[in-house]
Parts: structure tokens; C-alpha cells; sequence
């Protein structure tokens, strides 16, 4: 972290050198054409003063303008980390956040990648949960910031019409894709975790324990939109793992519900009168389309046409 910070550093001064130099000279003085020359000619063992790479500081620079730069998140990252932040958010302010994150989690490169194109700032902490009514202050605000609205599941290969049974089965057969979906701090305990009440049997979708809560986590999962039963069914499974599995130590066990769709208003009713703290969200299996290409994209129609038996060959035996 050390030689980040002071490459890191070094690469900030030389952007502010280059905007410095672009404002007495002028944009079109080839500035940064010819201080790559330079750079390569004083120092040519070193790396890294590619004209491509001195714009990379120039933008840093442009960024991040004021002397306290090497207090910030992003001072710490790798330089292929600044990189990606760079390349893929607008603003510092989005910048700071996942620098935030990536440092606390200690993120590659690869999974600092997925996390902003999964949108994990604008999805975290937005569930509708019962968290403040049913928890204390700090233990809320952590377990509410623990969830997110919605969860992509795309890394399953499952269609939309996947049962509840398939996504459990596949989630668990990914679960190193599943936890870091599901964010730093849970721990697998089980899949259909076995209960039993008064001689009955119940069957609990997913367990897991997260390390910085101190408390279960219930998770059921719905492939069906939310409907206000489902919550107290949750609430029952809250109740068991509380008298039966939940230790002196532990804090109160919280439940998760995912659904395929999520009414939020309904929910927010729903959870209302619920005794113990639980959060709705929505899960996607499918990653959304951007907006922009939706125009260039076939219609159904239009594939279908395109498929059709007047098309390609026929196949015998088939529909």
C-alpha cells in the first residue's frame, strides 16, 4: 500500500504538472506528446510514461485537484485500480465510494470491475426492511446497509422462469459468486436448514451467519412477486432459529426475502406488523439492458422471422 500511495502520488503530480503546462502553453503545444518523450528519455528504465497513461494522470489530476489528494480512498489503490475508476464513473464522488469499498474488501481488480457494472452503490442499502423499528440504532444502520435491492444473479445461466428449487440448487453451486453478491461478512451454514416445531418439519431455503452482525440470516427465496404471507411465514423461521439455533452471544436473527418482483409499498405495509427485523428484495436473473441499446436491438418478432422454416433448414421431428 505504501508503493501504491507514492506512485499513485507521483502520477498525481506529473497530471498536475501537465495541466499546468497546457494552461501556459496551450492545448494544441502537443504537451503530453512531448513530455512522454521526455520522461522516456530521462528515466528509460521506468514504466508507465506511455502518452496513454500521462493522460490517465492528466484526468486523475483534473479529478482530484486540491493538495489533500493523498488523503483520499483512490491515493491507496493500485494504479490499474485508478485506472478502472477512471474509465468507468463520472464522478469523484462515485470514485471515492467504490475506492472506499475496494480498500475495506480488499478487491481486485476483476471484482472492482463487476461491482460497478453490477451498480452496487445505487443498490446497497435499498431494501425495505423493518430494521429501525426492530433493532437498535448502530446494529440497524450496519444490517441495513448489509442488504441491497436488487440482487443480480446473472452468473447462474438460469432464465426468468427458473423454479425456486433451481435458483437455491444453482446459488449453492455458485456459492462463491453468491457470497460476494451477497457482500463481505456472510458465511454459508446451510441450504433447506431442518426445523422442527411441535413434531412438525420446516425447511429453511438458506442459512448463513454473518461475521460483522453478529447474528443469522435467514434467506427465502420466492419466484413468484412479493406477496404480504410470505413475510409472516419469514417471520415464523425468525422466531424457530431464535429459540432453537441463535447462542446468548448472538444478535437477533435477521431474514431476508427474495422475491422476483418487489411492490415496496405493499412490502413496506407487510413488514409494519412483523415482530422481527427482516428485509424485501428483489432478485434479477437476467442483468438489464441499458437503455441506449434497446433501439438496435431485434425485436421477438423479428428473431423469430428471422429463424423461421422459410429461412434455414428445416429439422425433422422437431416443432
Amino acid at each position: 500500500m505504501s508503493v501504491n500511495r507514492e506512485l499513485v502520488s507521483l502520477y498525481w503530480q506529473i497530471g498536475r504538472e501537465i495541466l499546468e503546462r497546457q494552461r501556459r502553453q496551450g492545448w494544441g503545444a502537443k504537451v503530453v506528446d512531448q513530455l512522454a518523450r521526455d520522461l522516456r528519455a530521462a528515466f528509460p528504465d521506468m514504466r508507465g510514461f506511455s502518452p496513454r497513461n500521462l493522460k490517465y494522470m492528466r484526468t486523475l489530476a483534473e479529478a482530484w485537484p486540491g493538495e489533500e489528494f493523498v488523503q483520499y480512498p483512490v491515493a491507496q489503490l493500485p494504479w490499474s485500480h485508478v485506472v478502472t475508476l477512471l474509465d468507468k464513473l463520472k464522478t469523484s464522488e462515485a470514485s471515492e465510494w467504490y475506492a472506499a469499498k475496494s480498500i475495506e474488501h480488499g478487491w481486485s481488480r476483476n471484482v472492482l470491475v463487476m461491482q460497478i457494472e453490477s451498480r452496487l452503490q445505487e443498490r446497497q442499502g435499498s431494501a425495505v426492511t423493518n430494521f429501525p423499528d426492530r433493532l437498535p440504532p448502530p446494529q440497524s444502520d450496519l444490517a441495513r446497509d448489509t442488504l441491497k435491492d436488487p440482487y443480480i444473479f446473472d452468473f447462474l445461466g438460469l432464465t426468468e422462469s427458473a423454479q425456486e428449487r433451481d435458483i437455491e440448487h444453482a446459488l449453492t453451486r455458485h456459492i462463491t459468486r453468491f457470497l460476494l453478491e451477497l457482500g463481505a461478512g456472510f458465511a454459508f451454514v446451510a441450504r433447506q436448514y431442518r426445523l422442527e416445531v411441535a413434531g412438525d418439519e420446516f425447511f429453511i431455503d438458506l442459512l448463513f451467519y454473518h461475521l460483522k452482525l453478529r447474528c443469522y440470516v435467514v434467506v427465502e427465496l420466492k419466484a413468484t412477486p412479493f406477496k404480504p404471507e410470505y413475510a409472516g411465514q419469514l417471520n415464523f423461521y425468525l422466531s424457530a432459529i431464535d429459540a432453537q439455533v441463535k447462542g446468548s452471544h448472538d444478535q437477533p436473527t435477521i431474514g431476508l426475502l427474495l422475491c422476483k418482483e418487489n411492490n415496496r409499498l405493499v412490502a413496506e405495509y407487510a413488514l409494519r406488523g412483523i415482530a422481527n427485523p427482516m428485509g424485501v428484495a428483489e432478485y434479477q436473473l437476467l442483468r438489464d439492458i441499458p437503455a441506449p441499446l434497446m433501439p438496435d436491438l431485434p425485436s421477438i418478432e423479428q428473431i423469430e422471422a428471422e429463424l423461421g422454416p422459410d429461412e434455414g433448414p428445416e429439422l425433422s421431428g422437431h416443432p
